[in-house]
Parts: C-alpha cells; sequence; structure tokens
C-alpha cells in the first residue's frame, strides 16, 4: 500500500522563495509612484502564495515515515531523513519505524490438560508498511497489544504446561512455542503492515491454587521415572550376572537358586540405602 510521495528538497523551496522577497523588495525600492504601488499590490498577492509553500514543508528524522493525506485523499509516504517538500495544504501523520516491543500482562488460562496456568510474553515489533498501518486499523499499537494477548491466550490453549510424552510438545518448550506464537502473530497482524521480529516466554507457572498440587505430582513423576531407571539398569545387571557365571562354569544354580540369587541382587541394587551383607557359612542345600 505504501507508495512514494511527490517531494523535493525543502532547502530548494526556501532558496527560491528567498530570492524571490529579495527581487521583489529591490523592485519596489527602485520604483516610484503608481508602478510601486503596483508592485505593492502584487506583492502582498505574492506574499499570500509564499505561504502556501510552507504548509507542506516537513522534517524526516531517521526510521520515521509521514503519510501526507491531501483533503482526506492518500497522496504518499515520506520516509527519507531529511527536509523536504510536498504538496501545499497537505496533512501529514508521523509513523515511528523502529522496533518496539512490550511484555503482555500475565493472562491466566487453562492449557490444553485443563490446568489453570499463567502466561506472559515479550513482543518484539516494528511497523514496515506505515500507510497500511495508519488507515488498516484504527490504532496499529492498540491493534499489536490486543492481537498478542489473544495469540498468547490461544497458544496456551493449545499445549499442556508440561508433558511426559517426548512426541507432545508442551508449553515449557520454550523455542518450539516461541517460534509458533510468533508465526501466529505475524498472520493476525500481517493486514495492519506490522513485522512480527520475535517473541519470547518471559513468565510461566502454574495458578497458585493448584501450584502446590502440581508441585507434589511434577516430584512423584519424577520418582516414578527415577525409580524405573533403577529398576531397568538393575535388570541387565542381574541378566548379565546370571550369562556371565553360566559361560565361565563357575557355579550351577537350579531355579530356586536362581530366584534368590535374582531377588537378592534387585533387593541391593534398588535399594535405597546401603544393605548389609549376611554370609552363609553352611551348605547351599538343607
Amino acid at each position: 500500500m505504501n507508495r512514494r510521495a511527490p517531494r523535493i528538497s525543502g532547502f530548494v523551496v526556501l532558496l527560491v522563495l528567498v530570492v524571490w522577497l529579495v527581487a521583489a523588495f529591490l523592485l519596489f525600492i527602485n520604483l516610484d509612484g503608481t508602478a510601486r504601488n503596483i508592485v505593492l499590490a502584487s506583492g502582498v498577492a505574492g506574499g499570500v502564495l509564499l505561504i502556501l509553500p510552507f504548509t507542506g514543508m516537513m522534517v524526516i528524522n531517521p526510521n520515521e515515515a509521514k503519510v501526507v493525506q491531501f483533503f482526506g485523499r492518500y497522496v504518499g509516504t515520506v520516509d527519507s531523513p531529511g527536509f523536504w517538500c510536498t504538496w501545499p495544504l497537505t496533512a501529514s501523520q508521523t509513523v515511528s519505524l523502529r522496533v518496539r516491543n512490550f511484555e503482555t500482562a500475565e493472562a491466566k488460562v487453562n492449557d490444553a490438560d485443563g490446568n489453570p496456568v499463567e502466561i506472559a510474553a515479550v513482543i518484539v515489533w516494528r511497523v514496515v508498511d506505515s500507510a497500511q498501518a495508519v488507515f488498516s486499523v484504527d490504532s496499529y499499537q492498540s491493534y499489536v497489544a490486543i492481537q498478542s494477548e489473544s495469540a498468547l491466550r490461544h497458544m496456551a490453549t493449545c499445549y499442556p504446561y508440561d508433558s511426559h510424552d517426548t512426541d507432545r510438545m508442551s508449553l515449557r518448550d520454550g523455542a518450539q512455542v516461541a517460534e509458533e506464537l510468533t508465526q501466529e502473530l505475524r498472520e493476525r497482524v500481517n493486514t495492519a503492515g506490522i513485522e512480527i521480529v520475535e517473541t519470547r516466554i518471559t513468565h510461566l507457572a502454574y495458578a497458585p491454587e493448584i501450584a502446590q498440587a502440581m508441585l507434589r505430582r511434577q516430584q512423584a513423576n519424577a520418582v516414578v521415572a527415577a525409580r524405573l531407571k533403577i529398576v531397568e539398569g538393575a535388570v541387565g545387571m542381574v541378566q548379565l550376572a546370571l550369562d556371565q557365571l553360566a559361560a565361565a562354569d563357575v557355579v550351577h544354580l537350579d531355579e530356586e537358586r536362581k530366584a534368590a540369587m535374582v531377588s537378592n541382587l534387585l533387593v541391593v541394587l534398588c535399594s535405597d540405602q546401603s544393605t548389609q551383607p549376611v554370609v552363609n557359612t553352611g551348605s547351599l542345600y538343607n
């Protein structure tokens, strides 16, 4: 939607106006009588015309643009830094092209599992089409803020806070969640000429009313996962011990003795505390 507005250097316009004024003044002082009155009347009319170019003058700062309108009609955009003059009697609206960021308010929503969570994010954005930002939406700053909160809430409802399934993404997968949030937000604000540079999750926690319960659940899950790993390792070590004893032909054990050996080894390997050995000085068989 952006198009370049017709413009010339403001310094050139000022130079022309100064030359015109000096020439008119010299002509006025060198004339007498009726000719001076004619020049005076022409000078008054010319002075009114001299005011018109000043209505089209503007100063553009770096990373700034001005959207120019002529009685409600879009003329174009001036985005080159400097002192410029465009059509007279035009109105201009300044739009910053700088990169801006803000942090959303902490939103309380239910995740995919129905658990209430608190989430907030930082949104980094900038205007890339100043005319579209001015004319497509009422206030592009408010539009970005509202759409960011809406996209963040939608993202929070699509994934669980924490997932024990490695194939399922959760809100704690910060990089992936931020990338998906960025893509969704870009689609939402594209109509306003806004570019989303990046997003980052800054706050993620369970709501206070369930925080303690979920903490205990996480601790229980961690204990179960650790026990599962210990048992898996212990079974492997027992199997290795039995295989090596059989391969070395050190001792021959019947099924009952193997079961007793497996039981003792699992107790030793899976116990939280150190075990006290009992030495059998008698026969293996009664």
